[in-house]
This record gives structure tokens, sequence and C-alpha cells, in this order.
């Protein structure tokens, strides 16, 4: 319940923050949470009119969110009883927003009501922005309801166009549609990418007992050339010709931005970018970090000497550097503060193992900034081989002085023993091994967050969602393969004999990768050829560019929405002309050579499948068949696509004559007997002998029967998943512990059912048409 009279009423976004807030401040505040936005722009509008009116200026309708209604009627109610009302949602274009949303819905005067902004939730932070107040910014609002009503009209003209055209096509968005054409792009880059081979040659020599390796500065073209050379090591000497030492200093990186935080958490944790940023907003909401939406590198002084104290208290006098840092990121619109930890003395936060990580990740992060070089000494060894140009390097790496590595960061002693030049060297062995060059990588969570800052594609604010939205919608997907073995030949020299092996290594692993769907590529493909601006690269960035210029006015919101609008419309209305069979991503895979029709790898509503026949051939017999596991339109190939159209297949016949018929489903391999369905799990259709779907078939049988336990008529005992029950088809009843199953008679199972409740159906809801 609200005061009956307040004198000061803040309004924040998060409960949470509320609460946090609340006890920074005295008696004489009351603090209340909005919960994000209140409004957004409405579904619907009144007849005669449009929710974004396009031919008027863009004028736009809002409508108060229906889960927020009670939130807003607590906050009219209050309003009423304060006498100084102070808005203080986040610093960013969207808590601009969200204050202004409040004024209108709550009756304030922009112009006049409090407008507070902080990036840290701490009592110092709080109670500075309480003495120097501002009004709202009506740029940054402009520029946020821009970009709102952008991606409102390109989502709600251009995805319907994708449901008619697009095969499992879902939807389409200005910033979505890029990301997902990077990821296309990189797997046909993986696609056409011809592996080269070359012969890369190592050593393992030996000096006064202490072993090292040396790589040799030529590389071979073919497995002759690498034999030759191993073969002609018989009577070679091996000799240190030069000893080469160097220091070398290795700098810390800046401060992270939201973009460098999401990165480095997914590759050194392993978090998604979601997970980052739910973990960073209740840190931020507790008062542990700084503001986590931002592109600045800037620490505050009072950063910079906290930081100064610590390392110097810590570690040392010799530890200690400061370092100030500057954005390079172009339009950087929320340049406050990197972020960072509220109090760098706080070694840990409560809360689970993944909350402490990543506040232990932005606090060495925050200290290393400050810290010295690390100084690493450096050795390169050059070894001579008589009769022979090619030479042996070896290198060693020793950490002189750790700096900020002590905090952040990684070091690896390499040693070299002691060597000198003229030192002569043992050979303990030479190998030459096949290696293969690799194709461009497939792109993590964090490195497609790297890329898209790289183009200017999005913002802080919106990483998370486009990689969300991506995989939600079924455009993308983490792989999870450890990728195919392929055989690598390895020759090694050793005691005057050259032996050849054959070993394996895996290539194509697809975990923790970006994986584009057909979908996602057909959707990409459809947007390049009839939307290209949505997938421009440049086009984006540009848009990007543009709203930054309207939050600091020097851009007019409504002739930034007419210059995208006009055209993008205009192509809207010509998609009424494009073929979806042109669309559909259909591939002639082959000719089956058994009937001599034509096999497609095809878009279905519910995904990738191979079809048989031509559907523009009226007396054609079309057939359908499954696409094989990792196969895709793009890559299956006439071989897999003809195994698949092999089944179902006769695996032969039960003990009692009846059939066992092979095939895939929806929940991967089965046999069929009658009408019983047996998974075979991780057996293959294809090759499934009879004795096996025997025993699988009778595997089934005996765990069907132990499930019945007694039956008299439609009345049954059946032993269940949590339990024995009894059930006349349409209501079950769990058997009490203290009764035995099987003692159960048919007239007493008959009053069980009829003194158990009938629980009440749960209606479909439907909705008439008008």
């Amino acid at each position: 319940m609200v005061a009956k009279s307040i004198k000061n009423l803040v309004i924040v976004e998060s409960p949470a923050k509320a609460k946090k807030i609340s006890g920074y401040l005295g008696d004489d505040y009351t603090v209340m949470a909005s919960v994000g936005h209140i409004r957004s722009i409405a579904k619907k509008a009144p007849k005669g009119q449009k929710p974004i009116d396009t031919a008027h200026n863009f004028e736009t309708i809002y409508e108060i969110d229906p889960e927020k209604r009670s939130v807003v009627k607590e906050l009219k109610q209050a309003v009423k009883q304060a006498e100084t009302v102070w808005l203080a949602s986040d610093e960013d274009r969207e808590g601009e927003a969200i204050a202004w949303h409040l004024c209108q819905v709550l009756g304030l005067d922009p112009a006049k009501t409090n407008r507070i902004t902080y990036h840290e939730i701490t009592k110092p932070a709080i109670q500075e922005a309480i003495k120097h107040p501002r009004h709202i910014d009506m740029d940054l609002v402009h520029a946020q309801q821009a970009r709102q009503i952008l991606d409102r009209l390109v989502g709600f003209e251009l995805s319907p166009v994708v449901w008619r055209k697009v095969p499992g096509g879902k939807s389409a968005g200005r910033v979505q549609s890029p990301a997902v054409r990077l990821l296309v792009e990189r797997e046909r880059e993986i696609a056409t990418f011809t592996p080269t081979e070359t012969y890369k040659t190592t050593a393992l020599f030996s000096h006064n007992d202490n072993e090292f390796k040396a790589s040799l500065n030529h590389d071979f073209n073919t497995e002759q050339e690498a034999s030759n050379f191993l073969n002609s090591l018989g009577d070679s000497t091996f000799t240190v010709a030069n000893v080469a030492k160097t220091t070398g200093t290795r700098k810390p990186l800046p401060p992270f931005t939201t973009s460098t935080l999401q990165q480095d958490a997914n590759s050194r944790l392993g978090l998604s970018t979601s997970a980052t940023m739910t973990i960073a907003q209740r840190l931020y909401q507790s008062g542990y970090i700084t503001y986590m939406r931002t592109d600045s590198v800037n620490l505050s002084s009072q950063a910079l000497a906290q930081a100064s104290e610590f390392i110097k208290s810590t570690y040392g006098e010799n530890y200690h550097q400061v370092r100030t840092f500057r954005t390079k990121t172009a339009g950087a619109q929320e340049a406050h503060e990197a972020i960072r930890p509220t109090d760098l003395t706080k070694t840990t936060v409560p809360g689970d193992e993944r909350t402490k990580k990543l506040y232990s990740l932005i606090r060495n992060r925050t200290l290393a900034t400050q810290m010295a070089d690390a100084k690493i000494d450096r050795t390169t060894a050059t070894i001579d081989i008589s009769g022979h140009d090619e030479k042996f390097v070896a290198k060693g790496e020793v950490v002189a002085f750790d700096g900020f590595l002590k905090v952040y960061g990684t070091s690896k002693d390499e040693l070299l023993p002691n060597l000198t030049t003229g030192d002569a060297l043992s050979a303990i062995s030479v190998t030459a091994r096949q290696t293969f060059s690799r194709p461009p990588s497939r792109y993590t969570e964090g490195s497609l967050v790297k890329k898209l800052e790289e183009l200017e594609i999005g913002r802080p604010s919106t990483y998370a969602t486009i990689l969300t939205n991506i995989q939600s919608r079924g455009y993308a997907v983490k792989g999870d393969s450890d990728g195919v073995e392929r055989q690598v030949i390895e020759l090694v020299w050793q005691n005057g004999q050259l032996d050849r092996h054959i070993t394996t290594e895996k290539t194509g692993s697809t975990k923790g990768k970006l994986v584009p769907t057909d979908a996602g590529m057909v959707v990409a493909d459809f947007l390049n050829d009839y939307f290209n601006d949505i997938v421009d690269y440049d086009f984006t960035a540009k848009v990007e560019k543009e709203l930054d210029e309207i939050a600091e006015n020097k851009l007019d919101k409504v002739k930034m929405l007419r210059d995208f609008y006009d055209p993008f419309h205009a192509k809207i209305k010509d998609s009424s002309q494009i073929d979806r069979s042109v669309v559909a991503g259909q591939r002639l895979v082959g000719i089956d050579p058994h009937d001599n029709q034509p096999i497609y790898a095809r878009l279905g509503r519910y995904g990738a499948m191979l079809q048989k026949g031509d559907s523009n051939q009226p007396d054609a017999k079309i057939t359908f068949a499954n696409m094989p596991t990792g196969a895709t339109v793009d890559s299956v190939t006439l071989d897999q696509a003809l195994q698949m159209f092999s089944l179902p297949r006769t695996v032969g016949k039960t003990a009692d004559g009846q059939e066992i018929i092979a095939n895939i489903g929806r929940f991967g391999p089965y046999i069929k007997v009658g009408k019983l369905f047996v998974s075979i799990k991780p057996e293959s259709p294809f090759e499934i002998t009879e004795a096996k779907a025997r025993e699988l078939y009778q595997a089934k049988l005996d765990a069907e029967a132990a499930k019945h336990i007694a039956q008299w008529g439609d009345i049954q005992i059946l032993n269940g998943r949590y339990g024995p029950y009894i059930t006349d088809g349409t209501k079950n009843v769990k058997i009490p512990k203290d009764i035995e199953p099987q003692s159960i008679t048919e007239e007493q199972a008959k009053e069980i059912l009829a003194k158990a409740p009938t629980k009440p159906t749960r209606r479909r809801r439907t909705t008439k048409k008008k």
C-alpha cells in the first residue's frame, strides 16, 4: 500500500533496484518500480486509424501493456499523493523513453519533472544524482521512437511476406537478418573450401640431458618431398647456429564494454550472450557493478584512485601503472563509463557459481587495466643441419615480470635449455606430419557479437536479443558435433630408420558454434535477392548512425523514417509478384538410376526434406523422404538421398510370422510390427539385422506385459511412470501404497473409479471469425 502523503516519489525500472536505492535515501523518499517499459506501440488501433500512421508523419498510438495495468494504477495513486516526482530509469535511450512514457501515462510534464541518471547503484552515486536533476532529453526519446517504429514497420510488413513466400520462414528483422546473413555466408565459405595439404616437420633434440622441440623453417608439399628430406638426415649433424634473446612486453586490454564482456564471458566462461546480460543485470541492480550497457572504455577518477590504492597495497608499487582509455566505437551513444565493480576491494559477491565467476572476470579485467605491463624474455635458437639449407628453429618464453598477468590473462613458461652458438645437438626423432589448411571458423556467440560491432550493426542493448531471436526462430542452432575423423600421415625418422604411421584427427567440429539452418539459408537468400537493403551491412550501419544523429539533434526523426520507409514499402507492394516455388530453396540432387525420377532437396513446412518426382509433371508420382542427419539442402548427396528412399525397409519377420519394417520417424529410427512401434536407437534402420530387431521387439513386448497387471474390458490396472493405477480409458486413479494392485477385484476397481473425482476437462480456446 502507498502512504497517504509522499514527499518524494522515485520511480525506477526494477523492484530489485527500487529495494537497493530505497536503502540509500532517507524516509522522505518512496521508491517504486515501473518494471521496465509500461507502454508499447499498439498492436491494433481504433477503427479508421493505424498504430503507426505512415501517411501523417509516422504518428504512433501507444497502449499500456496488459500485464502493467496494475503497476500503472499504483503509480498513478502514488503520483497524486507525491509532492515531487523523480524519474530514475536507466541512462540510455530505452531508459529515457521509459521516463517519457511514464510522464505521458502519469500526467507529468516532461519539461518540468525531475530526471536523474547514474551509472552505478551506490549511495554516493544516488545522492549525487539527486543533487543534479535534469529534464527528459527529447532527442534521446526521438531516437528510441525512430528505432522502435522502424523495427515495427520492418517486422510487421516484411515478416508476412517471409511467411507467404519462404517455406520455413517465420520472421525478418532489421538487425537479426544481417546477423543471419553473416552466418550463412560463413557456412558457404566453409562448404566451398578446398583444403590444401602440407607436411610440417618438427624435431625433438637433446642437449646435456635436456629435451626440447624445434620446428623446421620449411614445409613440404608432398609426402615424397617430406620422405626424401627425412631419409637424407642419416649422416647429418645438428649445431646451434645462433641464439637471440629479446625482452618484450604485453599490455592489458581495455576495461569491459558490453560487447567485450559478452565476448570474453563466452570464450572464458562458456556463457551465452543472454546469460551474460541477465547475470550482469542482477549484479548492477544489486549495486556490485556499474551499468552493463555501454560502449565506453572510460574509468572514473574515483575508480582510478581506488584501483591505485588497492593494487599498491596488495601487490606492491611496481605493479601499478595509471592508464586511461578512449572509446573508438563510432556513435557510442551510451559512452559514460566502462563496466567495472563499484567496489574493487570486494573480491566476491553472493550468488551462484556463474554470478561469482562473471563478477570475478569484470573485477580482474578492471584491475589489470591499472597494472604494469608484463615483461616476457624470449629466446630463439636457430639450428643448422649439415648438408641442408633448411634450419630448425626453437623458441622459448619466460615471464620475467608478470605485471597485470597476476590477475588477468594467461602466462605459460616454455623453457629452452641453456644453449650457446656452436653447441652440438642430438636428434632424438624428427617427425613430418601431414596437415591440412583450415576453412574459416564458424561464429560463436562471442565472435558474432564482435563482428556485428565491427560492422556497426546493433548496439550494446541489442546484441543479446539478436542472438536469442535468430536461434528461437529456427534460423541458427548451436552445433553439437565433434566433427568427422580423417586419416593423417605421419613420417617418423628415429635411429636412422623411417617409419610411416596413419593416425586420425577430428575435423569440422561444430560444438558451441552457430550453424545456420536450411530455413536460415533460404530466408537470407530471399532477403538478399528481394530486400537487399534490409541485409546490407553498410545500410544497417547507416541506420544506426542516423539514430545517433537524431539523439544528437542533428537529424529529424520523420525525415529519417520517410527516407527509409517509402522505398521499403514500394518493395513490399511489389512482393506479390514473387514466385514462391522459385524461393523455396529447391535443389536437384540427381536422378534415381532405378526409375529415372529426379530427386530434389527442398524446404517444407516442417523443415528440410527430400522429394522424388517433379511436381510440375501432372502424372508424376511424388514421394518424400527425411533429410539424412547432419545434411542440408545445399550439402545432401545423391547417395545419401537414395539411401533415405530405400526406407521403409523390410527387415524380416517375427517368430510368429509378422513383418518387421524399419524406418525413421519424428523421434528417430524405429521398427514397426503390426501397430506396435519400437525405438531402435542407436541402431541404424539401414543396417539392423532381423535377429536384433526380434530382440528389441521382444523386449518391448515384455515391457508392455509388465505394465498390465489386470484387465476387465475397458477397466485396467497398469504400472505407470509414477506407480500402479486404475483406468477406464477416461479416468486414471492412483492406487494407494498400502493396497496390493494384484489383489484388487473387478468390483473393487469399479468402486475406486466411481469414488474418484472427475477432473475438469480443459477447453480449447477458439476465436470467432468476424
